[in-house]
């Protein structure tokens, strides 16, 4: 179908319903009717293979602005942008990140938050999202 597949995630809402979330991308965005052909190849396919236990939501949507970084290539596309980062273990007492990219190398990323360095390795993160930033176009 020509689009890449960011993130797939099993959350539950707060009604206690499982949503099944899967981000798509594109190298020329994401428009509606994308998400409703996605929608429509995957539901197919879970009908068929059925492998969630339970009733469920599926949305399929593009990244939006606090996009995941999932692959390497990620981490290099957005370096110098603002990002969120949750690991699985502290770092120097916090587990939560909010900082510029400053730095991808092979095994780690190096965000800067208030002027501190700090060094995160791919291998503990948990969740890592650019931090959406709208512009003021009128300035």
């Amino acid at each position: 179908m020509g689009f890449e597949l960011l993130l797939v995630e099993l959350v539950g809402s707060s009604s206690g319903q499982q949503i099944l979330r899967v981000y798509i991308d594109a190298p020329g965005g994401i428009f509606l009717e994308d998400c409703q052909r996605v929608s429509y190849q995957v539901s197919a396919i879970l009908d068929v293979e059925d492998p969630i236990k339970g009733e469920y939501t599926l949305e399929v949507s593009s990244p939006g602005l606090d996009r995941p970084l999932v692959k390497h290539e990620h981490f290099q596309r957005y370096r110098d942008s603002k990002v969120r980062i949750r690991t699985r273990t502290s770092h120097l007492g916090r587990r939560k990140f909010i900082g510029t990219l400053a730095e991808v190398g092979e095994e780690s990323v190096v965000v800067d938050v208030d002027g501190e360095p700090y060094e995160l390795p791919f291998s503990d993160m948990e969740r890592a999202n650019l931090v959406g930033q709208i512009r003021d176009s009128s300035a």
